[in-house]
Parts: structure tokens; sequence; C-alpha cells
């Protein structure tokens, strides 16, 4: 609703690559990884890789990497997203409207756990669709269609410009996917490679999003899950990026600004208004009543994100950093250093809002991809190569990572220094900033990480198959551990399959000791009791996980096969 709304004001319909060719990577967490990681029976993706190559310290450096992407690339993310609708819609400080956001969501992320921030992110799910539907049809309505959207964008100018530049003009590609490969933003075969294979690691490896894949009831559960998200991923060109052109196209002055006056004075960001776009035709062009409701949309929006981080890093820090540190740790301290560490990450997350304001020529998804491709995207090709080659070894894991990250940590920290120039003014950067594109240097970073991997695993021994079983695609059945055997075959699953996933940690027992009224609020702040559960490995009486039947598993089959031929159509189309 703000990154991608603001990069089809300001961009055009390129971005929506970001969202199409993802499709692949969701379709394959659920044919691909998830049997693998299900087979492994573990709680995170940090702890994956350590069973898989059995050393810890690739467990605690990938956690404490995922914890500060959250505060990066999420969790500032959307703190700043929800202060601006609050700051638009009520006028408040942005510090104020951070303070609203982060209680509200607090208190119901404490109170809820996994389980309801599921059951409200379905709920919401419907709640935006319905509302990004009525933007739409007022949007297009006040424009005259698409084909008037075509024309009156390409004149969408701010009346206060550098008539000697091309400040504020229109991208003429803007209505492409496919743009020049050298002097656009956003280059072709950068954008391919880095909205698929450099994708990888947040559809298919990130804990935020694989956590909801990890708590399905069955493998038929989880691939409709993602089937359903696919089809979804099909509409954010209608529902997103075509309402922040309208707004464009209805407030030049306003989306569209370039003067650093004139955007000081609108959005309180002097390098560009573009993030404003879709809660600016909100509040303008809908009536009252529709407005409160798309507020609500895009308030809900915004706490989903935030409660779905709030809960996959507290789970990773506890489970994958805590218990280290303390292993006779209780259930209780676990949930209470969890909660205390989300609050430290807000912290630290308001205190970053003012850098993310200035990043990226003030354009909110250029930040969050370039943030991703410089740090993260590297973890997907360590993912890949883990689950799906057996002579990967921790050293080459393990060090490819570490050198793909301190290349791209030095492109971030200098992009933080050296920040992009404001249009018109003459590029003084260093030439690794000015002439490398971002998504090219991203690109760079995977073949590094690729290279190091390959290179230094050939060089050092691999596991042997005993110690392999069910850590990889090819050896995902047949494992034992904790006293439970999973064995099972492609055709046939003839044992229970132990789950471990975060939503069995919600289980509560009942206490049926008398309590103070201190004890209680501890209880509702803190946990029910002290004599959770807390097993690696927990054996359901129910089907096996694994098991599909035919007709169901031929049925996701074709729905999969469907998306991909709906991708390669839109895409053919738009190109």
């Amino acid at each position: 609703f703000v990154g991608l709304a603001g990069a089809g004001a300001s961009s055009g319909i390129v971005l929506v690559l970001y969202e199409w060719f993802v499709i692949f990577e969701i379709l394959a967490c659920a044919w691909m990884f998830l049997p693998v990681y299900i087979s492994a029976g573990v709680f995170t993706l940090p702890e994956y890789l350590h069973r898989r190559h059995g050393r810890g310290r690739i467990r605690v450096y990938l956690s404490c990497l995922a914890l500060v992407l959250y505060i990066l690339s999420k969790l500032v993310v959307s703190i700043f997203s929800g202060s601006m609708f609050i700051q638009m819609a009520l006028g408040w400080n942005m510090y104020a409207s951070i303070i609203a956001l982060l209680v509200v969501t607090g208190i119901f992320t404490v109170l809820g756990g996994l389980t309801a921030v599921m059951y409200t992110d379905t709920f919401q799910t419907a709640i935006m669709m319905i509302g990004a539907v009525i933007v739409t049809g007022y949007g297009f309505n006040e424009v005259g269609g698409y084909s008037n959207l075509q024309t009156k964008y390409m004149n969408s100018v701010p009346s206060v410009r550098n008539e000697n530049t091309s400040c504020g003009l229109p991208k003429q590609d803007a209505f492409h996917l496919f743009l020049d490969p050298v002097d656009s933003d956003y280059p072709w075969p950068a954008i391919v490679l880095m909205s698929t294979i450099g994708a990888v690691w947040y559809w298919c490896c990130d804990q935020m999003i694989v956590q909801r894949s990890l708590a399905a009831k069955n493998i038929s559960h989880a691939k409709g899950g993602s089937i359903l998200t696919g089809y979804f991923k099909l509409l954010p060109i209608v529902l997103l990026i075509f309402p922040g052109m309208i707004s464009r196209v209805l407030y030049p002055d306003d989306v569209a600004c370039t003067d650093p006056t004139v955007c000081e004075a609108v959005c309180d960001n002097p390098v560009g208004c573009s993030n404003i776009a879709y809660p600016k035709l909100v509040l303008e062009l809908l009536p009252y009543g529709l407005r409160g409701l798309l507020m609500v949309v895009m308030f809900s929006a915004v706490m989903s994100s935030l409660t779905s981080i709030f809960n996959s890093s507290s789970t990773i820090f506890t489970m994958d950093i805590w218990r280290r540190i303390r292993k006779e740790a209780t259930q209780r301290e676990l949930l209470v250093v969890g909660r205390v560490f989300v609050v430290f990450m807000c912290g630290v997350s308001v205190l970053w809002v003012p850098i993310i304001k200035s990043s990226s020529g003030g354009k909110l998804f250029t930040y969050m991809t370039a943030v991703e491709g410089y740090i993260a995207a590297p973890l997907g090709i360590v993912f890949l190569f883990s689950i799906f080659w057996t002579k990967t070894t921790e050293p080459a894991v393990f060090f490819g990572l570490i050198i793909a990250n301190i290349v791209g940590g030095i492109r971030l920290v200098l992009e933080f220094v050296y920040p992009t120039p404001s249009c018109g003014e003459f590029d003084e950067r260093p030439q690794i900033l000015s002439k490398m594109n971002y998504l090219y240097f991203g690109v760079m970073l995977l073949f590094i990480t690729a290279s190091v991997i390959v290179v230094v695993s050939l060089l050092t021994s691999p596991r042997n198959p005993d110690e392999l079983k069910g850590v990889t695609w090819w050896t995902r059945y047949g494992q034992e551990t904790s006293g439970e055997t999973i064995e099972c075959t492609n055709s046939n699953v003839n044992n229970d399959i132990t789950l471990g996933t975060q939503n069995r940690l919600e289980a509560d027992t009942e206490d049926k000791e008398e309590k103070t009224a201190c004890q209680k609020i501890l209880t509702v702040l803190f946990g029910k009791t002290d004599v959770h559960q807390v097993e690696e490995f927990q054996v359901e009486k129910r089907r096996k996980f694994l098991l599909q039947g035919k007709n169901s598993s031929t049925l996701l089959n074709i729905n999969a096969i469907l998306l991909m031929v709906l991708i390669a159509f839109l895409t053919g189309y738009f190109s």
C-alpha cells in the first residue's frame, strides 16, 4: 500500500515483477522446500542449517543476520508506513503515530501469539481485498479507464520543477516491464534474476513467511496456501500499482513533487513524496465512511506485518540464541525474553526511521529491495545448495555467506554515507554507487556466494550419508530423531511424522492452581504456566503430514501449472 503504490507513481509498473516472478518461489516453498523442513523436524530456518551441516555457528550467525534484516528491511518499513497513515489521517506528529501503532500492535501480539496472528491475517486479507477493489474502482472512474490513465499519466507533471532537467517528468517506459539493460533504474536482466533467484531467501527460507507453512495440518494445506497466495500475487498491478499511478495523475503537485521545499511541506520529506500516493488517494478521493474503512484496511495491513515480525523474531531469538546461552531456561523465561527482545527491536527501528525517509531517493520499495539484495539474497543460495547438493559443506556455506555479507554490507554503508543526489544534482558518489546499478550488484553477490560455496565444498569433506538423512531433498525421508522414526517414501507414508512448529509451542496446559491477582496479570503478560511441553518433536495422532490423496495432489498440481501459465501471459502482455 505504500511501497508498491509509490513505485507505481514514480516509476510505472516495472516493480510488479517482484510480485509476479516470486510466485515461482512461493510454489517451490511448498513443493520442494517444506518437505525437507518437515523431514528435518525444525522450529526455525536457522535450526535447519544446524541440522543439515552439524555445526552451531552457522545457526547462530544466520539467526543474528535474520534479526538484523527484520529491523532494517521489515520492522522499520512497517513502522514507517503505519505512522505515515496515522500522520496523514489524524495530523499527529510522526513519533506520536509510531508510539500509538506499536502499543496497539504489541498488546495484540503479546496476548495472541502465532495462532491469533494467522486468524487475524486471514480476516484482514478479506478486508484489504475489498477495500483495495473499492479504491481501484473509484480511481479508474475518476480518470476515465485504463486507456485514459496511460495518456494522463504521461502528462502528470508537477507545476513546480526545474524546466532545464527531466525532473518531475514521468518515465517514458512506465507501462513496460522489461526496461533498458544499461541506462534504466531497473534493468531487465537484473530485475529478472533478483525477483527469482534473489527472492528465494524471502519466500522459501525466511522464518516470517515459512512459519505459516510449517504450521499447516498437512502438505496439501500448505500447497493450497501457496497457490492461493500465488493468485493474490497476480492482483497488485490492478489493486496497488495502478492506484499509485492514478494518484500521481490526480495530485501531481504532491505525489510527483521534485522541489525540496515543496516536498518538505507536503510530506515532511525533501527527497520526494511518492510514498504518500495511496493514502493520498484514499483521503482525497473517497467519500466519508469509505475513507475510514480504507484507513482501517491500511492499518490492518501494517498490523499484519508487525505481528508477524514480532512473532517470528521472538521465536528466532529465544529458540536459536537464548537457549544456547541458558540451556535450562523455562518456557516462561523464553516467553518473557522474547517479548523484551521485541521491545528492544522496536526501539532500534524507531531510531532508524529518519534514515529510511531519506534513503533511495525517498522510494520505500527501492530501499527494501536494495537492503534485501545486499544482505539477504545470498541466504537463498545457501539454502539452495544445502538442500539440493549433498556435497555442500558447512565451511562452504558459512564463509560464502560471510564474504557476501561483508561485500554487501560495504555497499550498504556507502549508500547511507553517500545518499542518492536529488534530481538535477551532479552525482559525486564513488563509482561503485554511481556506475553500478544496485540490482546488478545484488546479482554479483549471488554469483560470489555460489562460487565460494562450490570451491570450498570441493576442497572440504562432505557429511556422510547417515548424517544427511532427512535434511536434503534427496534424503528427506528416513530420519530418526528424539526416539521417533520418520520412515516414508514418495508413494507411501507408513509411520507417524513428528512436527516441530511454533504453533505447537502455543498449546496450553490447564493451570488449576489458585492464583493471586498479581499472578494472573503476570500469566496474561508472560504465559500461562511453566509446564508447557517444550519438545522438539511432538507426535501427532492424526494423518501423516506428507501424505497426499491422488485427487488433491492432481488438483493442486493443475492449479500450480495454471498459475505459471498466467504469469507467462501477463508478463508477455505488459512486456
